[in-house]
């Protein structure tokens, strides 16, 4: 299978911008072709570079505005000059071919027998679409007839596939083991830059769309507890109400795994309580608004008849704390430490907001969370917050991005929403008022 080729669905009929989905992402090779051509104005100069004939390029210039509904240049006398729709596509294949050629030097790097590649240089292999999403298929089903059966194509097709990667990288990217087909640590690498770059792929056609007013397309968002309660709900019923057309998809999973995804581009950003993060780290943080925590117990709990609560009173309680190891577990814990006092042990260690609650409502534990958490059961006198004061647990909340990323026009229209939304929320919740 030749790489200055598409494979055959690369070579399916032209889509517009709203109808392409995943499985449908754009050819690479037609991709960079396009980009050589906007860099040097001009096709033949584009082929001479490539080492094709021009009319090669130009047809895969003129199949890739097919594909895209939309032409991507002014041609006139004085070269090919990028339409406002072919720099919005450049700009996206910046971040794309910079992934790539990432990719192409790592491996380059790794193989002592070889040269490493020129800088910028991008070897065919990588530039097949569909090579690249079975890749990915595979890795995230760990099962062949299962990756094969997502495109409708047939194993030994996924297999050859992986062959030519693993070929042109000069690494295994998979072995076997009783549970799967499993990605090898070198493929674990590999894999990361892939996903980068197909999911920067998969946003070209919603940057044409935002282009002519229309903000379209998917975004996932990974929602940490205290951003999940009252800030997302509102800013997703804002954004939506305003771009029908966008879904949304919230990530519960934990934080890190919430930053794995987000660093692979499949999340586009995280809601929540901010971690602290260094310039290596690859995201960076935006602090939305700050809040403390609380105790919290039913209405007509037994202490909440009680006068000038402590902390060193509360330690004899049934407690529902957050997981061992947390930040909010590690502040709750302070409150006792700086006593010089052990911390007491929870009865139930749990992030779950509807187990919280139902223990909260059918029995005397108390929790130690964020006021926001269960603001819904406070406001309507469920729960009550007790008089007690927990020193030093200000958390901030806000947005964790990829220092580097590019959002995706319904990412960005969603992150315009939460900061609106943050205003309304700042205002309403005051969990001075809704102690007794």
């Amino acid at each position: 299978m030749s790489d200055n080729t598409s494979m055959a669905s690369d070579a399916a009929p032209a889509k517009t911008p709203s109808s392409l989905n995943s499985k449908d992402l754009l050819n690479l090779a037609q991709l960079r072709a396009f980009r050589l051509v906007a860099e040097m104005g001009s096709a033949t100069r584009a082929a001479a570079a490539l080492f094709r004939a021009q009319s090669a390029v130009t047809r895969s210039v003129q199949e890739l505005e097919s594909a895209l509904g939309e032409p991507l240049f002014e041609r006139g006398p004085s070269g090919m000059l990028p339409t406002p729709v072919g720099r919005a596509v450049l700009h996206r294949c910046e971040r794309i071919f910079a992934e790539l050629e990432q990719l192409a030097q790592w491996c380059a790097a790794r193989q002592a027998r070889r040269r490493p590649a020129a800088e910028g240089a991008l070897p065919a292999y990588l530039l097949n679409t569909r090579r690249l999403q079975l890749l990915a298929a595979l890795a995230r089903h760990r099962h062949m007839p299962s990756a094969a059966k997502t495109f409708g194509i047939s194993q030994p097709a996924v297999s050859a596939a992986i062959r030519v990667l693993e070929s042109g990288s000069g690494m295994s990217l998979f072995h076997r083991s009783p549970r799967g087909i499993l990605l090898t640590a070198e493929g674990e690498t590999f894999l990361l830059h892939v996903r980068r770059a197909l999911n920067e792929l998969r946003h070209v056609p919603d940057d044409i769309a935002a282009l002519h007013g229309k903000i379209q397309g998917s975004v996932t968002v990974g929602a940490l507890p205290l951003g999940r309660t009252l800030i997302l709900p509102k800013a997703i019923a804002r954004m939506t109400s305003q771009n029908p057309g966008v879904r949304v998809v919230t990530d519960e999973s934990s934080y890190e795994t919430l930053v794995a995804g987000l660093r692979a581009g499949d999340i586009d950003f995280i809601l929540g309580a901010l971690r602290n993060n260094d310039a290596s780290s690859g995201l960076k943080n935006e602090r939305l608004m700050s809040e403390n925590m609380v105790v919290l117990v039913r209405r007509d709990h037994p202490l909440t008849l009680e006068q000038g609560l402590t902390v060193m009173g509360l330690r004899d309680v049934q407690w529902i704390l957050p997981r061992s190891h947390s930040p909010a577990r590690a502040l709750f814990e302070t409150q006792f430490k700086r006593m010089k006092v052990k911390p007491p042990l929870p009865t139930v260690e749990t992030a779950d907001l509807a187990v919280i609650r139902g223990l909260l409502l059918g029995t005397d534990m108390a929790a130690a969370l964020s006021a926001q958490q269960l603001h819904h059961e406070v406001q309507s006198g469920q729960l009550v917050v007790l008089d007690v004061h927990l020193h030093n647990t200000r958390r901030d909340i806000g947005l964790t991005v990829r220092a580097a990323g590019t959002p995706s026009p319904a990412a960005r229209a969603l992150i315009d929403a939460i900061r609106l939304s943050v205003v309304d929320v700042t205002r309403t919740i005051s969990i001075g008022t809704a102690r007794p």
